[in-house]
């Protein structure tokens, strides 16, 4: 899994890096309505290979050690981070992980990707009270009115306020995805 581009171009002249009302170079079919939006959860991405080997996606800072075992997938050009997996074992969720995995019972997951969330994920966003995954390809559907910079902030700026909704992935029928998160807007 590549890192999904963000769908409007960061100001990366400020801090934080907000997004200015361009939409990134390949991303211009979600105003043509050409995708599927879905629900982005907030947790941590993990994944399911053929071998049926489980799999923890992890930014590396510029200048830092890649873990043994590390699965280079790209390297992101504004801020040097690499992009990867590393072997859910030694990963510093893999206890949760490891809980989410009893919940979901024995032989019911696919490959593919799920985002793993929960009570010690990330501050438990999504505010549920046990580890689960959620597999990205049935993520909830959302609905964006306006295909605007403007219909898409106040969309996903509604959905962070009713339920701690991380943003909305874009899903286009031949593979390519496009992202937003509420934090990437300023506040109003």
């Amino acid at each position: 899994m590549q890192k999904i581009p963000t769908m409007f171009v960061r100001d990366f002249d400020n801090n934080p890096a907000h997004v200015l009302p361009k939409v990134t170079p390949g991303c211009a079919w979600v105003l043509s309505g050409e995708g599927q939006a879905t629900r982005k959860y907030d947790g941590t991405c993990v994944m399911l290979d053929e071998a049926g080997n489980w799999w923890a996606r992890r930014e590396v800072k510029p200048r830092k050690s890649v873990p043994r075992n590390y699965i280079v997938l790209s390297v992101d050009t504004e801020t040097g981070k690499t992009i990867g997996w590393e072997p859910i074992d030694q990963s510093s969720f893999a206890k949760f992980h490891a809980e989410a995995l009893q919940a979901a019972g024995p032989g019911g997951l696919s490959t593919g990707t799920f985002e793993l969330i929960g009570p010690k994920v990330n501050g438990n966003p999504e505010g549920v009270d046990a580890h689960r995954l959620v597999e990205h390809a049935a993520a909830q559907h959302v609905s964006v009115p306006e295909l605007t910079f403007e219909g898409i902030r106040s969309t996903v700026v509604a959905l962070a306020g009713a339920d701690g909704c991380e943003g909305i992935v874009w899903h286009h029928p031949d593979g390519r995805m496009a992202k937003i998160k509420a934090r990437d807007f300023p506040k109003a």
